[in-house]
């Protein structure tokens, strides 16, 4: 068993620390209040059986807490009052500088916490230590200067999630639907460099790719581009080829009709639509932004959201080619293919795609062999989102979804981001962003009510003041933020196109932007209270009846306030585990509820809970409809390369049920002895889940490549022993 230092470094369990520690604080009270030696290793033995039991590392504050709670409840005060005294001393001192030491062993590449606190994010290299140590200082000034008190300790005890701490220093938003469209028809600029209107269709996607980072790197969530944007510019180069063949034939003395040329210019057009969508791919995966990572992009692949005719059809050009090098996937430095991370795909499935006989159902065939190879593209039902939203739009990143629009049908908010391609006669998603998330813990609040229902309302009430504040710091902080800051975003056409100096104020109102409102754990929260699974009626009852709390307290916000609040499915990567671990510390180990070292992402069926596909969809989709800022529903399944027919029929169900899903499947491979089946899961003599190829035994995580959905998009290894835990106790739904 190992142990958390507060620096984030992890280092094997000693007992001795623990028991000597205990002997201090005993030999510094007087001789007629001091206990014996044998109460002293006593205590010391119950503190190691209860660490033992949780089945994980331990942090030093765990340990701490849990002697003072063995010497309260042996009764020797005076004892425990000069532990807690001497406790409380040290903390004081460390308050003094509480950077430093993180930001060493960040360096030095002990700190265990930073390399698992992202999935996508190599915490060796210099780039992300960089990104990790200006998150540290970010911290510090958010906990003592930026943030109440009982906000931070809220936070720092589980109670509440006050995400993305290591940069609210700076006024940045969470995510967005970048507004590719402005940027590429009406120009950018990037660096101080005007970059014009392309064109050529490789030329766009190439100035896309750059755009897309610059976005990325003045953000700190996810962001969407629709391949929409990029159609256009297919008949542009379709033009330009026209015209070269044309020309080239007649310098030859060739006289050939327009049909010829045209077969000829289309052959053109299908290599530079693979080349530019090669270049998307790649440039996507191999470009760093200054947060240590690659770009966490959508693209987004909707047919519909083309103009029907030929510029519909050059989309379809776009999607299918987009399809075809996702499935190739991308060589690892071995020159095999694997899985990438980025980008994410989205694929709407609508009326033209869904049935045999649609026009495009062959794409729709193809993003079904994609999933079943590279898990991706995820799927978006048309049928489901006009009916919840109105609209079909993208999310922002992974599953957070902006609010309807409610400017263009009041006519009275207009254009305040003064986008080139504003139209008053069409509802307007891309170029609105969300401002941030603070997650409430539906566990704790459970588990605080002690089973009794009048009780767990009023915490639960308690809990949405606490997160409704921390919310408005959090809109607050973004307030007065002048345009200079992040100039791809605010002048030049990503987000608005504000004039310099101009602050981003009316961007926050009117439902421009929206702010979420997270939580995760309902599946615990229902099992306490209940007893049961929310997938029973009457545990489905109170589960509903919890997210319209949420969602109640939402909407009261926004009347009070006019910015547009949203629950949200909180994707809770690293979340999970430290929530997990609060839990069990407030409360000790409750079976169903606080006995994993996870706690289950949003309204998510518990991952152990044996269902079918089709019925998780099902149930789940009626609390996706409760959570309209943000969630994604998916369901675990086997290979399923050989069984394309499965993945469609799932598809089709998709498209009828729910909102937003996806299909998670393994896709493996260990460089040190070739093996591409899946990479086992298991426990080392610490008690330490780690990464084991089955073949060969190996366990460097450095030497193999692992692709797992994690929380909405594929994470590739660099996961905390809560999320493992939680990937490797999945049970399949097919």
């Amino acid at each position: 068993m190992n142990v958390i230092k507060r620096s984030g470094e992890e280092v094997t369990f000693d007992a001795a620390k623990i028991e000597n520690a205990v002997r201090k604080a005993n030999a510094a009270t007087e001789p007629a209040k001091r206990t014996d030696e044998d109460e002293i290793t006593r205590i010391t033995n119950s503190v190691v059986d209860k660490c033992m039991a949780l089945g994980r590392a331990v942090s030093v504050e765990e340990i701490q807490d849990m002697v003072e709670n063995e010497l309260m409840a042996a009764q020797i005060f005076q004892v425990a009052h000069n532990y807690i005294t001497y406790r409380y001393e040290r903390a004081l001192v460390r308050k003094a500088n509480t950077t430093d030491k993180q930001i060493l062993t960040l360096i030095g590449r002990t700190n265990e916490e930073a390399k698992q606190e992202n999935s996508n994010k190599n915490p060796t290299v210099n780039s992300t230590q960089r990104d990790y140590m200006a998150g540290e200082v970010s911290k510090d000034i958010t906990k003592r200067f930026l943030l109440p008190q009982d906000i931070w300790e809220a936070h720092t005890k589980g109670i509440i999630h006050f995400h993305d701490s290591d940069y609210f220093a700076q006024p940045r938003y969470n995510c967005c639907l970048t507004n590719l469209e402005d940027t590429l028809q009406n120009g950018t600029v990037i660096s101080e460099t005007a970059i014009e209107k392309p064109h050529s269709f490789a030329t766009a996607c190439n100035i896309a790719t750059q755009i897309i980072a610059q976005v990325a790197s003045n953000q700190y969530g996810g962001q969407t581009v629709s391949l929409t944007h990029l159609a256009p510019f297919v008949e542009v180069s379709r033009q330009k080829h026209r015209k070269a063949v044309a020309e080239e034939l007649a310098a030859a003395g060739i006289d050939v009709d327009n049909d010829k040329i045209n077969i000829i210019a289309e052959k053109r057009v299908r290599k530079e639509i693979s080349t530019g969508v090669q270049t998307i791919q790649y440039q996507i995966i191999t470009l760093m932004t200054t947060n240590g990572q690659a770009p966490f992009v959508t693209v987004f692949m909707y047919l519909d959201e083309a103009e029907e005719g030929q510029t519909r059809d050059d989309l379809a050009l776009i999607i299918e080619e987009m399809l075809r090098q996702r499935m190739l996937g991308v060589k690892n430095e071995k020159g095999v293919y694997i899985t990438p991370a980025f980008p994410k795909l989205i694929y709407v499935l609508d009326e033209d795609n869904i049935h045999e006989d649609s026009k495009y159902w062959y794409l729709t065939k193809l993003a079904a062999e994609c999933t079943a190879k590279r898990m991706v593209p995820d799927y978006i039902s048309a049928k489901l989102m006009k009916e919840y939203k109105g609209d079909v739009y993208g999310c922002m990143g992974c599953r957070s979804f902006l609010t309807p629009d409610r400017f263009t049908d009041t006519g009275k908010f207009g254009n305040p981001e003064h986008a080139g391609n504003y139209d008053p006669s069409k509802h307007k998603y891309y170029g609105r962003f969300n401002q941030g998330v603070v997650t409430i813990n539906l566990v704790d609040i459970a588990c605080s009510s002690g089973k009794d229902m009048k009780k767990f309302w009023e915490i639960f009430d308690e809990r949405l003041d606490l997160c409704y504040r921390a919310l408005m710091i959090r809109h607050n902080r973004l307030k007065g933020t002048p345009s200079d800051v992040a100039p791809i975003l605010w002048q030049n056409g990503a987000i608005a196109r504000l004039q310099k100096g101009e602050v981003i104020d009316p961007l926050l109102y009117n439902g421009y932007s929206t702010i979420s409102l997270g939580y995760g754990g309902l599946s615990e929260c229902v099992k306490y209270m209940t007893g049961l699974s929310h997938t029973t009626p009457e545990g489905e009852k109170f589960g509903l009846e919890v997210m319209q709390h949420m969602n109640d307290a939402c909407a009261k916000w926004k009347a009070d306030t006019n910015i547009d609040f949203s629950v949200y499915g909180t994707p809770m990567e690293s979340t999970t585990y430290k929530f997990a671990k609060c839990l069990q510390e407030r409360f000790g180990i409750i079976e169903g509820v606080t006995d994993k070292n996870y706690i289950t992402n949003s309204y998510h069926i518990h991952v152990t809970e044996e269902i079918n596909a089709f019925d998780k969809l099902t149930k789940e989709a009626r609390f996706q409809k409760l959570s309209p800022g943000g969630a994604i529903s998916y369901v675990e399944v086997p290979n399923m390369q050989n069984n394309i027919q499965a993945v469609l029929a799932l598809m089709k169900h998709i498209y009828k049920t729910i909102m937003y899903a996806e299909l998670n499947t393994k896709s493996d491979y260990c460089q040190v002895c070739g093996y591409d089946g899946e990479i086992q899961i298991k426990e080392d003599e610490h008690h330490k889940l780690i990464w084991t190829c089955p073949n060969c035994g190996n366990t460097d995580q450095n030497k193999m490549n692992v692709a797992r959905r994690t929380c909405g998009y594929i994470g590739t290894q660099y996961w905390n022993q809560g999320r493992t835990q939680e990937i490797k106790e999945r049970v399949l739904h097919l």
